[in-house]
């Protein structure tokens, strides 16, 4: 299976013992990923959440940000792409969403901003079936700022 993304830094495992020996490390900085007005309002579109302060521009810029901001979860929903776009197990086939332990939405996210993932594996334990199940802990950044957006302890199955 080849490697996914456009990352030329993109993180290459051959297996997942070898992922799971890097427990404690920053594996990987994903690319940059812009989240714009279209972006927001379809994942309104898809939530169902049209709160002004996401989806009306010309309100937005007399509240409290000035502009429009992301919804937290939209932000949340980038993880899948962060890691799509910075690592590959070239002998696993398929990865599973297992949930979260933590997530704090720290800063928001005005229209335009550009977003990364830094990855950090905390934990791979094996489980049935030949896979890991892991603990990531995901630090959203926002490009120009010091403090990041959201950070996650993502959980993921990997076989």
């Amino acid at each position: 299976m080849a490697p996914r993304g456009h990352n030329r830094a993109m993180r290459c495992f051959q297996t997942l013992p070898e992922l799971a020996a890097c427990v404690g490390q920053e594996i990987a900085v994903s690319d940059w990923v812009e989240v714009t007005q279209t972006r927001i309002n379809q994942f309104a579109d898809a939530t169902g959440d049209h709160q002004w302060i996401h989806v009306d521009p010309e309100r937005a810029r007399t509240g409290p940000f000035g502009a429009p901001i992301a919804h937290g979860f939209l932000t949340l929903s980038l993880v899948p792409w962060f890691f799509d776009h910075s690592i590959t197990v070239l002998e696993s086939h398929m990865g599973v969403n297992y949930g979260l332990n933590k997530v704090r939405f720290i800063a928001p996210v005005p229209v335009d901003s550009r977003l990364r993932g830094r990855l950090k594996l905390l934990s791979a334990e094996p489980i049935a079936g030949g896979g890991y199940q892991m603990a990531w802990e995901v630090t959203i950044e926002r490009e120009g700022q010091d403090r990041p957006v959201c950070v996650a302890e993502a959980l993921a199955r990997r076989f």
